[in-house]
Formats: structure tokens, sequence, C-alpha cells
């Protein structure tokens, strides 16, 4: 979009910018582009006032005063201070500086947690765009641009990238060129390196890494000293302090021992320091030729190829996207990549032909005329301001859903039905509309969840006559349920009350466990807690031939809730253990790099993994169960959130590794009510606020704060409709749904009043 020929803003008119990157002293290009846009903004008017927000690791400490904020790089609770400090300022944009790798979190997650949490318009410059991300890089990077109202980007393939791979609308797009600085008169005679007035002097600068090809410019140099004898190489820059860190000087050993190996070791000169801009401004100026011989075809920009063609100078390059646009239009020379032999052809040709390098270098000093810092702070300004137009368009059609529920305002506990779904058998499974569906049957499964409902409500306060009963006809039910020939739990029951089969599936025994260990944690009831100890311990051989994660995972669950009464049982302990072993092994064989899950894909209740591996990791002390869940869940959070910053589980027809298309529909409450327990036990173990949110955002799914803006909850008789289809929700509030509304409710409440809330204690091993 041509922010030109939008609304025009005065340069008097205020303007202040929190912006979000690394920051000198922090040595890398970005941090070097934080300091040039910062000072280039403040250059538009004296009413522009700029305050950094710097990315940082623990090395880093001596900032200047400009820096109003040090965020470090992977300490999620600084991103949430960050976002309240932005909030009580009256800054009028946040401007965010995007490059992979500078935040923290899967795929930089940790900036969501900061934008999701402003109140501000925000303008994100992406600094790289890739054309096959991966899954989390994706979800990331959309959650992130849809957030943004403005984009920027630097080359014309990036805004090809964004429309195509990411659906991004062109017209909230600005293309701004990366900026070049102003050339002093500067004559470069002391940059020259001695090298004689008849040979080339050709320079690459920048921090060293292996992607920058630097081999094949030392390996064209035999050639072109057959023609130039006296000609050189500048490597100016400093290794990149990630490369130093992992790999020591590994790769510029490798490029001097390559130099000897030719003999050109005398032509080929390392500075080998982190140059400030005069002396970056001298070498330009002293060079004849400068080169970019970098490897990766979809570098989307370069600092160090801008500044070059705005110091007018004759270029050679590979034909990475940035620099097949910016060296367009005879402004450089494009050479095949890891070809030595061209870029030695190239070096010769240029320097043998004075007049057609003049040329060369004029088109590129008049290009970089458009790019000098002060056009592109002028430019900045405009996309700035016209954010704050946007966003302030945008407050007036915001939708009452995707607002913050305030928290302290979470909707009554309705149990009418539930108890319109209860008979004096137990509870109906489905429901036609709000009417309990009796050709349906029950199933022992329903049973266990309003079973784990009424013993949540038990440990607050003593239950009510009516909930008394219900609880023991959920208990009745799971008692006549289980099978002593196999010791195993029936699942499904009809109306006339004959069982269906003589043993039920292993996630339906494994949840009934669950909810005995939870009566018999919270249980007020004597009698009922001895038949769930009973029934409890007589369940749990069955385990050892289950195959099913899930199984394990409520199995732990289950157990932990026992081990809080009885922390000794050596028999549980051991139980859990083994189940936690069970699912740590399947995570470690199933995880990659960008895949971190128990499975190759996802199904149901997928939340309730991570929080079993959470729940083993704190009773047992043990780092690497507990470490394990914190990583899946997060991992998952990612997966389960929209590009508007919505909860979106994994629709019912699952998800699988090797898919990059999640599959939205249908929706189901089960998944909310899961991730609102996980998060919220993630919160209790790590004391992580942001967990603390994510229950929140979950929460809110189910009171209209999804993808549809649809209520699920039915505030009116207690009932929770059965998912979102792609247009609609299901209108049934079947046993399942309006279970797992009540019991997330339940655990809100819990976690929001901290009077009523028990607090986890570690238990002893």
């Amino acid at each position: 979009m041509d922010i030109f020929k939008t609304k025009l803003h005065s340069s008097n008119e205020s303007l202040k910018v929190a912006v979000i990157g690394t920051f000198p002293p922090t040595k890398c290009g970005i941090a070097t582009f934080t300091s040039d846009i910062a000072c280039a903004i403040r250059s538009t008017g004296k009413e522009a006032e700029v305050d950094i927000y710097a990315l940082s690791t623990q090395s880093e400490s001596n900032y200047p005063e400009s820096v109003r904020c040090i965020i470090q790089k992977n300490c999620q609770a600084d991103y949430l201070e960050a976002a309240s400090l932005i909030n009580s300022q009256d800054y009028g944009t946040v401007l965010i500086q995007h490059e992979y790798g500078i935040f923290g979190g899967i795929a930089g997650s940790f900036l969501l947690d900061l934008i999701w949490n402003i109140t501000t318009p925000v303008v994100t410059t992406l600094h790289t765009v890739l054309d096959d991300p991966s899954l989390t890089q994706k979800l990331v990077l959309e959650a992130i641009l849809d957030r943004s109202q403005r984009i920027i980007v630097m080359s014309e393939r990036a805004i090809d990238i964004l429309e195509t791979v990411h659906g991004i609308d062109r017209a909230k797009i600005d293309l701004i060129p990366h900026g070049t600085p102003s050339l002093p008169p500067h004559s470069g005679a002391d940059y020259r390196l001695n090298t004689p007035s008849d040979a080339p002097l050709v320079l690459t600068f920048g921090l060293l890494s292996p992607d920058k090809g630097i081999e094949y410019v030392i390996e064209a140099f035999p050639a072109i000293l057959e023609v130039f004898p006296g000609a050189k190489y500048a490597i100016v820059g400093a290794t990149h302090p990630d490369i130093l860190k992992n790999h020591g000087e590994g790769y510029r050993e490798s490029l001097t021992t390559l130099a000897i190996k030719l003999g050109v070791q005398e032509n080929i000169i390392f500075i080998d320091e982190f140059v400030p801009l005069d002396s970056i401004v001298g070498y330009l100026k002293a060079a004849d030729i400068y080169v970019t011989p970098y490897l990766k075809t979809n570098q989307i920009t370069s600092g160090t190829l801008a500044y070059a063609v705005g110091a007018g100078k004759a270029i050679i390059s590979t034909p990475y996207w940035y620099a097949e646009e910016i060296l367009d239009q005879g402004r450089g020379v494009l050479v095949p990549f890891r070809d030595a032999l061209s870029i030695a052809e190239a070096i010769v040709k240029i320097q043998s032909d004075p007049y057609d390098k003049l040329r060369m270098e004029q088109r590129a000093a008049d290009f970089g005329k458009t790019m000098s810092w002060p056009s592109i702070g002028r430019q900045y300004r405009e996309s700035l301001h016209l954010a704050v137009d946007l966003y302030q368009d945008s407050l007036l059609s915001q939708s009452e859903n995707s607002r913050p529920i305030d928290i302290h305002q979470l909707p009554e506990l309705n149990l009418f039905h539930l108890e319109e779904m209860t008979d004096d058998c137990g509870m109906i499974q489905h429901a036609h509309y709000s009417t309990p569906l009796r050709a349906e049957g029950y199933c022992v499964d329903d049973n266990a969840r309003a079973l784990i409902l009424t013993a949540i409500l038990e440990s607050e306060s003593e239950l009510p006559e009516k909930l008394n009963h219900l609880q023991s006809r959920y208990l009745s039910f799971i008692l006549h349920a289980f099978n002593t020939n196999g010791n195993r739990f029936r699942n499904f029951m009809s109306y006339d009350r004959n069982w269906l089969e003589q043993e039920g599936s292993e996630d339906s025994h494994a949840r009934t466990v669950w909810a005995l260990g939870t009566l018999f944690h919270y249980g007020r009831c004597l009698a009922r807690r001895e038949v769930a100890q009973t029934l409890f311990k007589d369940a749990l051989p069955a385990f050892d031939s289950f195959s099913s994660p899930r199984a394990w995972a409520y199995g732990i669950l289950g157990g932990e809730k026992y081990l809080r009464t009885y922390p000794h049982d050596l028999n549980v302990r051991q139980f859990v253990s083994r189940m936690s072993t069970r699912l740590l092994n399947l995570y470690k064989v199933a995880k990659s790099s960008d895949w971190h899950w128990f499975e190759d894909s996802l199904s149901y209740a997928n939340a309730r993994l991570s929080q079993a591996m959470i729940v083993s990791g704190h009773i047992n002390m043990d780092e690497e169960l507990l470490n394990a869940g914190i990583e899946s869940l997060d991992w998952l959070r990612l997966i389960q959130t929209d590009k508007s910053g919505n909860f979106s589980p994994v629709g019912t027809s699952g998800y699988e590794l090797h898919n990059k298309d999640l599959q939205l529909f249908d929706q189901q409450p089960v998944e909310a009510a899961a991730s609102v327990s996980a998060y919220l036990y993630a919160w209790e173990v790590t004391e992580n606020s942001v967990w603390l949110s994510e229950a929140h955002r979950a929460f809110r799914w189910f009171l209209g704060g999804n993808i549809l803006e649809t209520p699920l909850y039915q505030s009116a008789n207690g009932g929770c409709r059965d998912g979102l289809h792609p247009n609609r929700a299901n209108e049934n509030q079947g046993a399942e749904s309006t279970l797992s509304f009540l019991t997330a409710l339940t655990e809100m409440r819990s976690a929001v009043f901290p009077v009523k809330r028990k607090i986890l204690a570690l238990v002893s091993k």
C-alpha cells in the first residue's frame, strides 16, 4: 500500500513510540537497525519521542538512557512486565522489529504474551519472511501479523510471500526500504589497506557466519591476482555472537586455512571487530567493488547490501531475493551461488572497464538516495500514524466477544441442566437441544466426569442436599459399572439398564479411576470415600496392559489426587511413576524440532497429556517430567490459538504431524475444559502468570471468545452446546459438554477467588 495516498500527518503532530528489538551493545544487524530507525523517527520532528524496549541476554547490561525497559529474551514474565509498562505510558504506537531467534519461546512465541496484553496499536517490521515456514513459525507469525495494524517489509518478494503463504491483505503492508546512512566527505584513503591504486580493493562487511559464502570469493582470488596482482579482499566484521558461542571461530579459521592453501593469504585481510559506522563508511569509500556472496536464496533483506547501494558502489552478489530486487536495472552484477569462477570473472570485468563501472556506481547511488535514513524515518512515521487511525477505527467495531472478560465476574454456577440430565440411574449421555435423550442411554465416562465435578465442589464447602444425592447416584453407577470378572469398568448402558459391553475402553476405565481418586481426596462422606478407595485400588492393575496415552494420563491425574491423601502409598506412587515413564518415552520418540508432542497426531483432550506430565513432575520432584509437560503445553497453546489470539482447539478430524493445515472443526468443549485445567495447574506449579492468562483465554471460548464469536454456554439453564461447526454451534447440550463447562467454571472460580482456592502442596516422596 502507498501510505502517502492515505491521510498525511504533519511532522509537528506528536508521536510517542515504543520500539521493541535488540539494541546496542548487542552486536547483531537487528540491534543496529533498531538504533538507526529510532534515530530516523526522532529526526522527523521535535514532537517525535522514541523509547526502546531492548531484547537482551544475560551478557548485555550497559544500555543507554533511551532504553526504557530490558526484556530478557527467555524470561516469559519479562514480556508481561513490558506489556504492563507500555500500558502505563501514553505511547501512540508500538513498533516491533521481528526476526527469528531474537524472541524467546517456541518460534518466538513469548512476543505474543506481550502484544496480546497491550492496548496500543502495533506496527511490525519483518526482517525475514520465509516462503516455507514450519508449523509453529507460521502460527506465531500470523498471530503477530493479525495483531498488527501495519506490516512493514523491505522487498516486493516479501509482500508476495505474505499474500500467498499467510493470506495477508496487500493493503495492510507498507513497502519501506532498508535505510542507508548519509556519507559525509571521506576520501577513504586511510582504509585502502595498502592496496595499489591500479588494483581493486574488494570488500565484504558484516557479522561473519558460514552462510555468507566468503570462501567462494577467496577461491576466486588466484584468478583475480593473475590480472591484478595487487588486489586485496577485506573481510570486515566480528564473528556473529551466536556462531561464536556455539561453534567458536571455526569458520574464520577455515577461511584462513583456505587462503594459505591457495597462496593468497597476503591478499586476504580480516578485520575481526564489530566495526562502528564511521569505519564502515571509510571502508565503503575506499572499496572499489563490494561483494555479497551469500548462500541462502530466500534472504529477504540485507543491511550491508543496502549500505553499499547507498554508497554508490560497484556491487557483485549472488542472486538471493533481496539482491535480485535492489540490484535490478543495472545497479549491480549477479553471479551464480557457490561459483568462484563467476565471481573472479565479474571482478576482473568490472575493474577492467572504468566507464561501465562508473555507470553502475551512478545507478546505485541514484537509487540509494531514496533509501536515506531521513527519508525512511518519514515513511515510518506515516505508517505509525496510519496504524493509530486504523486501531481507533477497529475499537469502534470491536465485538463484545473479542474483549477480555472481567475475571472477577465469572458466571454463577447454574446446575439446573446437570440435574435435568441426571435421573435415578445416573447421568444421561446426550440431549436433543436441552432435553435429555433417553434413547442414547448412559455411559461411565459421563458419570465419572460428574463425580469429578461434585468432588471438586465438595472441596469448597459441604454439598447441598440435592447435589449430595446426585453424587451418590454417580458413584453408584460407577460401582455397578465395575466388572469383577477382569476388574474393568463397563462403559455403555442402554436406557433399559442393560450393559452393552463387558468392558469399556481404556480411556473410560482410566477416567473413572481419575474420578475415584478425586472423590477419595476431596470427599467429605467417609462411606463414599471407602467405596472410592476400594474401587480405585481394584482398578489399577488393568493399566499394565493399556496402550492408550490418554489412559496413562488419566491414571496419573487420579493417582496424584490419591497421593495427596496418602502420600506414602508405595504401590500408587510406583503406578504413577510407571505411567509417567511411558508418557515420557513416548514424548522422546515423537518429539522433533517443530513437533513437541507425544504422538504423531493430535486428537482429543490433548492438554491432559501435558497436565499429567506436569502433575507427575511436581509430585515426584522430577525436572525432566516437569519440563516435558511445560514444553509440550507451551507448544500446544500455539497450535490451539487462531490468528486473532482466540483459543481455537484442534477439530474432531484431528491433526497430523506432516500436515501444515490445522483442522479447525468441529471444536468441542472437552478441549477447552482440558486446557483450562492444564493451564491452571501449570500456573500453580510454575507461578508464571502467563498460564493464568492462558486459562482465562481458553475459558473465554465457552463465552464467545472463539473463532465464530458464538457463546457455547447457556446461562438460562446452565447447559453447554456440544461444539462449533464451521458456520454455527451445535445446539444440543449433552452431558460431556455441560460437564466440561461446569468443571472449567468451578476450577476458574477457585483460581480467581484465592480465599476459596486450595494451594497445591508438593507431596513428599
